[in-house]
Parts: structure tokens; C-alpha cells; sequence
């Protein structure tokens, strides 16, 4: 059967990235940002780490959103929510400072543009944890734009995260797809071969590869992205 749709993931898959050096520069400056503002830098961080957590585990009840500012105000009072505005100014202007983690591969907009040209709907399916502004940020970096896709999922949209197979399956019905003919493709071996438990086709880009399980990869289509726009080409 032909093919509905291709999700694609965004950190170290369309975007390069160092991940440990992305949240080092993501952290210095978010905590630079919100010292004014009476967070001190090592409770902000393991608030971060606590209300991204919360959302990892949602169990649907709610948006990703309310659930990271709910563990927020959790923990630093309800007053917080007043700063959510900040942060949307910290990634429009001082998230920069993170790019210098990240690389650039031309071929992640051409393999973006074949999807569409072959008439398929076109999904970044990064993990919801961010907010649209942030995510519209990274996606510049690689040198695309929101309306490359036909989805994208934030933490205002989605109420699940990877792994979860939920968070793949929600996609599938706000976009009335077919999980088994979406293929899903992501750098990351737990989180994005997930999908392949809903029936998904699946390939493993790995230029960035994570495998913090250790997991056998040899069972999975991989490649970099001369492999990758060759395997989309016989979609």
C-alpha cells in the first residue's frame, strides 16, 4: 500500500546536534534569563528536569502544557505562571545561544521536499516538550519553516510524549491516518523506533545516533541521509 504519510523527528535527525552540549548552552542561558526573575540556577534546572519528567509521563488527562506548569508551581508557588511569557521571549531571543551546539546537513530540507512531492503529509513528530516558538526556532536552524508541515507537535498540542506509542497514535487521528502506512523517522533508538509498535515502518538515522539502552540496531532500516532520501525515493 502506498504510503500516507512520513513523521520525521527534529533534534538529531533534521537538526545535527550534540546533545550534551545543546543542554549546556540551552541551561546557562535559560538560568541567566530567569535569575532576575528570583530563580536561582540549580532549583530552575532540576525544576526543568522535574516538570519535563511530568510530562514524559502523562498519562493523556491533559495537554503537555498544563501539565509541565502544574509541576512548576508545584514546586516554586503558583505565582510562577505569570513568567510564562518570559520564556517565549527567552526562545525567541537568548535560545540562540544553544545553535552553536547544533550542525546543518542540506539534505534534511531535501528529504523533507521529496516527502511532499511524492504527495505525502509531512509530520515533525519532535518529542512535545517544548513550546511552538522553541520548536519554530530549532526548525530554523535547520533551514526549515513550520508550513514544511502538516503537523507539528508542541507541548500546547500533543498530551503524550515519546516513547509512548499514544503520542504516535494521537498524530495518526488528528490527521486520520493509517499508522501502518506512516513511517517514522528519528535518530533516537527508544524514543523513535516506538512507533514501530503501532505498526509503523521505521528508520534509523544515524548521524546522531542515541541508543542509551544499548539496543540491538541491526534490525532496523538505518543509514545516514544518503540512505535516508534513496529509502523515501522507493516509498
Amino acid at each position: 500500500m502506498k504510503k500516507q504519510a512520513v513523521f520525521f523527528d527534529l533534534d538529531g535527525t533534521l537538526l545535527p546536534m550534540d546533545y550534551d552540549l545543546f543542554i549546556k548552552y540551552y541551561f546557562g542561558a535559560l538560568a541567566k534569563k530567569m535569575a532576575p526573575h528570583g530563580y536561582e540556577p540549580e532549583s530552575l534546572i532540576k525544576a526543568i528536569w522535574t516538570g519535563t519528567k511530568a510530562m514524559q509521563l502523562n498519562d493523556g488527562a491533559v495537554f503537555n502544557t498544563t501539565q509541565f506548569w502544574d509541576k512548576f508551581a508545584e514546586l516554586f508557588g503558583e505565582h510562577v505562571r505569570v513568567h510564562e511569557p518570559i520564556l517565549d521571549d527567552f526562545y525567541r531571543n537568548e535560545f540562540i545561544a544553544a545553535k552553536q551546539s547544533c550542525g546543518f546537513s542540506p539534505k534534511a530540507k531535501e528529504a523533507v521536499k521529496l516527502v511532499r512531492e511524492k504527495r505525502m503529509k509531512c509530520v515533525l513528530a519532535t518529542n512535545p516538550i517544548f513550546p511552538m516558538v522553541a520548536t519554530d526556532a530549532r526548525l530554523r536552524w535547520a533551514g526549515l519553516v513550520p508550513e514544511d508541515f502538516d503537523w507539528i507537535t508542541t507541548y500546547d498540542n500533543s498530551r503524550w510524549c515519546k516513547p509512548n506509542p499514544e503520542y504516535y497514535r494521537e498524530i495518526c487521528g488528528k490527521l486520520d491516518l493509517d499508522p501502518q502506512r506512516c513511517v517514522m523517522v528519528g535518530n533516537d533508538v527508544t524514543e523513535d523506533m516506538a512507533a514501530e509498535k503501532l505498526g509503523m515502518e521505521t528508520f534509523l538515522l544515524t548521524d546522531c545516533l542515541l541508543n542509551k539502552d544499548e539496543l540491538d540496531i541491526t534490525r532496523y532500516t538505518c543509514g545516514g541521509f544518503d540512505e535516508l532520501i534513496r529509502w523515501i525515493e522507493n516509498l
